[in-house]
């Protein structure tokens, strides 16, 4: 496929395609980003400033042309906590969204600095615990406000706490909310098993919109875009950089690093769906991100990301260029100016079924299930993350995920030395096949230098791999070959061979399950 314009010249040759993508994001987007701010005690509509600023400002910076970025599922707790730990409601509010400006240029620093590259150095098994546990954490608390459960009767609880609620939610629960609830969740899961490809163009959020907002259920209230700023655009308090500082920097320090991973992350998966097999710049898309936040957290605005379901929304409507998210962002103030009274008929009902929908995706139980086709190594760091994370935080749950990863690497006979250095060379000077010799162990942590090895293969027509001398090749590394691997058969129709790996036992039978060396299954 020919390469889309980018700038001016994409806006043209695909404004109608683009326009209209970035028309069904906005329909997806908006009651989410309103539901996600809600639900981190944001006030709902600096959820939609958050996408606002996100399509029409970042969209011009970011690295990767078709991500949509806003305000995301994943740092509702980070978000939640940081406004109780400043003292809660409107004062609570105004610091959180300091440390949200903070990271954001520490975010701008980081990619100028090109160290976008370094969430590679995150072992798979503990991200995906990490968001699993997300998943868990916004389901807590969501299924009691579905429910019909005043958010006041949950104040100070827990996720364990709010777990062990449940049932007495459940006893308690509010008639009209619950039936709500549950047609909503219906709608949700039930769209995602139609197959017809008519059906499947339509947003679900969208249906459960048009069922909702007739009931008589409890309304989002959002205000006029023109009164929430009539006192000053500027309204972070960065106070709490001295009376709260252990907690500004504990905050700062959250947003930074998961919201950086799961920005990433995502700019990562949409390169893979891309028609166009664009690659995204990691380190520009980073600033831009960062830069979002910057301006966000400025005017109270919720933290952004590039945010999956979105942008996987907006490749499969069609999407071409970055103009999709910039429309998105376009929609989302036309609607915040010309559509409030609409926008405030959303039940409250309807936001939580939404969030129990994108948190129950998060921990989606075929993510435990392929983690633990993948190897049962994988699976106790994969669990142990979610866990750790359950009962302390996220910065905790990803700490002692990677800790016990290194761990369970050198139970598999994995050396010091091979975490720090990666033994890969080509081994031949053919300008046209490269015979690749690996020795030593391919690990999570070189995971980084083995991306830009592989990205200096691309001039070749053909890669022989011969990997007969490694001793250990784990998830997060051949899950990375395999990625690389795909793209090349597909874009450039290189040919690509892994040899050797027949003395090799598999941890499990997914095809990117550990590889150690002997017939001895690894842990």
């Amino acid at each position: 496929n020919k390469i889309p314009a980018d700038g001016l010249a994409g806006l043209k040759e695909n404004f109608t395609k683009d326009a209209l993508a970035g028309f069904l994001v906005f329909l997806l987007a908006l009651p989410l980003s309103m539901g996600v701010a809600k639900a981190a005690d944001f006030p709902p509509i600096f959820g939609v400033v958050s996408a606002i600023i996100g399509g029409i400002v970042v969209s011009f910076f970011a690295g990767s042309r078709l991500s949509v970025k806003g305000p995301a599922a994943g740092l509702i707790s980070i978000g939640a906590g940081a406004v109780a730990a400043f003292g809660g409601g409107e004062t609570g509010w105004k610091m959180a969204v300091a440390t949200i400006a903070v990271a954001g240029v520490i975010q701008i620093v980081m990619g100028l600095l090109k160290l976008g590259k370094y969430a590679d150095l995150f072992p798979s098994a503990a991200v995906h615990g990490m968001l699993a546990a997300i998943g868990i954490i916004i389901m807590s608390k969501q299924l009691h406000l579905l429910l019909g459960i005043k958010p006041d009767d949950l104040a100070g609880m827990g996720v364990i706490d709010l777990l062990k609620h449940l049932p007495n939610s459940i006893m308690n629960a509010d008639r009209e909310n619950t039936i709500l609830g549950l047609t909503c969740l219906a709608i949700l899961f039930g769209m995602g098993m139609i197959k017809n490809p008519i059906v499947k163009k339509i947003p679900a959020p969208l249906v459960v919109l048009l069922v909702a907002i007739p009931s008589a259920n409890e309304k989002v209230e959002i205000g006029s875009i023109f009164d929430t700023f009539k006192d000053g655009v500027f309204v972070a308090d960065f106070s709490g950089m001295w009376t709260h500082t252990g907690v500004f920097v504990q905050y700062v320090i959250l947003f930074l690093l998961i919201g950086s991973i799961e920005s990433l992350l995502t700019a990562k998966a949409i390169d893979l769906v891309d028609p166009y097999r664009r690659k995204s710049d990691f380190n520009k898309d980073l600033s831009a991100v960062g830069f979002g936040n910057v301006l966000s957290g400025l005017v109270g605005g919720q933290p952004m990301i590039s945010e999956v379901a979105r942008s996987s929304a907006n490749v499969s409507n069609g999407a071409v260029t970055r103009w999709a998210n910039f429309f998105h962002g376009l929609f989302m103030l036309l609607a915040v100016i010309f559509a409030v009274p609409l926008i405030e008929m959303i039940p409250n009902t309807a936001l939580s079924a939404m969030l129990v929908f994108v948190g129950f995706n998060l921990a989606h139980p075929r993510e435990f299930i392929h983690i633990f086709h993948i190897g049962k190594g994988q699976f106790v760091i994969f669990v142990s993350t979610v866990i750790v994370t359950l009962l302390t935080d996220l910065l905790a749950g990803v700490a002692f995920g990677i800790v016990l990863k290194i761990i369970i690497n050198m139970m598999n006979g994995a050396k010091v030395q091979d975490f720090l250095h990666l033994n890969m060379n080509i081994a031949n000077n053919d300008t046209e096949i490269a015979e690749v010799e690996a020795k030593g162990s391919l690990l999570f942590s070189n995971n980084m230098k083995l991306g830009e090895f592989l990205d200096s293969l691309n001039k070749y027509k053909e890669v022989r791999f011969n990997l007969g001398e490694l001793e250990l090749l784990d998830h997060t590394s051949l899950a990375t070959i395999q990625k690389w691997k795909k793209i090349q058969e597909d874009v450039s129709g290189m040919k690509i061979s892994l040899n050797g790996l027949e003395n090799h036992s598999k941890s499990g039978d997914s095809e990117d399950s550990v590889l150690r060396k002997g017939k001895r299954h690894p842990f």
